[in-house]
């Protein structure tokens, strides 16, 4: 019993009154590491694989293309579903479920037979188990951390460019020695350590420090009208406070005897009310507040709709030049061996650019989102910069720029949701599930799009023209966001603002203001005037007749 209460501590949930910037968020920002390594870092690097499934199945590049297509397809067009499951279950078990799918998948796929089974096995089990570890994983890390978000999330982030810069010439070498079908199941095997890394994933809580005062056990509690009478009340039981309970004065006018007294004590002493209160059902005073499964209503802000179109046609830029980058240099006359080391070459300054744009977005010198719009000016530039290239130098040298520009891109396009810029930490969860979600239908048609082009042009550098196109479009909407933003979304707001805000005509009757009160409070006022008005009228007819 003692060491499963302890298990339970270790993996429990952490409690906060602020977000930590650290703690167990280096635990956590860890696992994200390996979840990058085993999910895009394989997808970049199933570009090794596509002569040899070529020839095997004899199939055109675009059906080929079509594996990684439906696997990116599903890893984005399922996110709502992952949101969704997050906030069901927790993100422990979903990230958990989603190694276990991802492993079974790839280690499935060595044993089909024709590339329509590939894309069941890579592509719509693996892709959804993609989809469940990486979307909870990126947001919890996010909320372990306020000050340091874009930094560690861009660190962690790196593991998919370790992972092509490592995999791309182990698993080309493996292939060669062994065939394609043992190394995806070696591959199958490493990806399981996503279970582990999914276990990780303590939930965080942040509470306020009201939340927690409010959580500790109070025998006495004032009603509402005391709390809203405080500045004025001399003592709790002050009549002068300027408001009066029904009970208080009904012992200040009428008189109670000492029976009734004690049973009225007796009766607060077991409610754990305040002598002289009325009695209510205590309202917490911080409503507790439950996490939609999903939220749609991120659709109806203009920044979000702006951004989301951007992740749409910026995404045709993302996977596929991994993609043909190395039949881009075999086309070329460039030797297998030294191809594979371009995948290498962009991953190591795809790493550099993801830890430089951490620290540029830490420092902030203009807004985050201007920053990500420049860097993605950037990333369109080299890519109509490749078809150009005619040896191996400068295939190397546009990688390198590439690779960099990219991570600059990657490391920033998912965090940028939880900025104000865009939409706010408070809305991020719900906000990832449905721009991942848009995301998809460009994943879907980015390599077969590519591959559709090269075979129609029979020229590499075609595929590259269209990721450039749509990068270019992208970067058109992510312009937009700011003033999306600052215009039309503040407008609306001060339009709702002035429609819901009363008039000063219907604030004055017979040239006097009127204050609206609860109705108990005049009502208990009132009672207590009349009253007093009674015991003075009968004291005078009293006097008067004794006289």
């Amino acid at each position: 019993m003692g060491s499963v209460a302890r298990a339970k501590g270790c993996l429990g949930a952490n409690v906060y009154t602020e977000v930590p910037d650290g703690g167990w968020g280096w635990v956590v920002g860890l696992a994200f590491f390996f979840v990058e390594v085993f999910t895009y870092g394989i997808i970049k690097s199933f570009g090794i694989f596509f002569q040899d499934l070529m020839i095997h199945f004899n199939e055109s590049n675009s059906r080929v293309s079509w594996i990684i297509s439906i696997c990116v397809f599903v890893m984005t067009f399922t996110a709502p579903l992952s949101s969704m499951s997050s906030t069901r279950f927790g993100h422990r078990p979903v990230v958990m479920v989603g190694g276990a799918l991802i492993s079974l998948g790839m280690i499935s796929s060595a044993f089909v037979n024709s590339v329509e089974q590939m894309y069941i096995t890579v592509g719509v089990v693996s892709g959804l188990g993609y989809c469940l570890a990486f979307l909870p994983t990126v947001t919890i890390l996010s909320q372990y951390f306020q000050k340091r978000r874009s930094l560690v999330t861009a660190i962690a982030s790196t593991g998919e460019c370790f992972s092509v810069f490592l995999f791309a010439p182990a698993f080309t070498a493996l292939k060669d020695y062994s065939g394609w079908r043992c190394c995806l199941i070696v591959m199958g095997v490493l990806q399981s350590t996503i279970i582990l890394c999914g276990a990780l994933l303590r939930p965080i809580v942040i509470q306020t420090k009201q939340e927690v005062v409010h959580k500790t056990p109070i025998k006495q509690t004032e009603t509402k009208y005391m709390l809203d009478n405080e500045q004025t009340r001399t003592s709790i039981d002050s009549v002068d406070s300027g408001v009066q309970s029904l009970s208080t004065s009904c012992t200040n006018i009428v008189g109670r005897s000492k029976e009734e007294e004690m049973e009225m004590e007796k009766k607060e002493e077991e409610t754990g009310m305040l002598p002289g209160a009325s009695v209510e059902k205590e309202e917490p005073s911080t409503p507790l507040l439950r996490n939609k499964l999903l939220d749609f209503s991120v659709l109806k802000d203009c920044s979000f709709i702006c951004y989301a179109l951007f992740g749409l046609f910026a995404t045709l830029g993302f996977f596929a030049p991994q993609l043909y980058v190395i039949p881009l240099s075999i086309s070329l006359g460039i030797g297998k061996d030294r191809a594979a080391y371009m995948l290498s070459a962009m991953a190591v300054a795809e790493i550099f650019g993801r830890i430089s744009m951490g620290w540029m977005l830490n420092k902030k010198p203009i807004r985050k989102i201007y920053i990500e719009l420049i860097c993605v000016l950037l990333l369109c530039l080299v890519l109509v910069v490749f078809p150009f290239v005619r040896e191996f130098w400068g295939l190397m040298v546009c990688c390198v720029l590439y690779g960099f520009m990219l991570g600059t891109v990657a490391a920033s396009h998912i965090p940028m949701l939880a900025e104000d810029d865009v939409l706010g930490i408070e809305k991020m969860p719900s906000a990832v599930g449905v721009y991942i979600f848009i995301q998809s239908f460009a994943g879907l048609a980015g390599p077969p799009l590519g591959g559709f082009l090269v075979d129609l042009t029979v020229d590499y550098g075609a595929a590259f023209y269209s990721c450039a196109a749509g990068m270019g479009v992208g970067a058109i909407f992510l312009a937009l966001v700011r003033p999306a933003k600052t215009g039309l979304c503040n407008r609306r707001k001060k339009q709702q603002q002035n429609s819901k805000a009363p008039s000063w005509e219907n604030l004055t009757q017979d040239n006097k203001i009127v204050v609206e009160l609860p109705d108990d409070f005049l009502d208990v006022d009132l009672v207590a005037e009349e009253s007093i008005l009674k015991i003075n009228s009968g004291d005078s007819t009293a006097r008067a007749k004794s006289i």
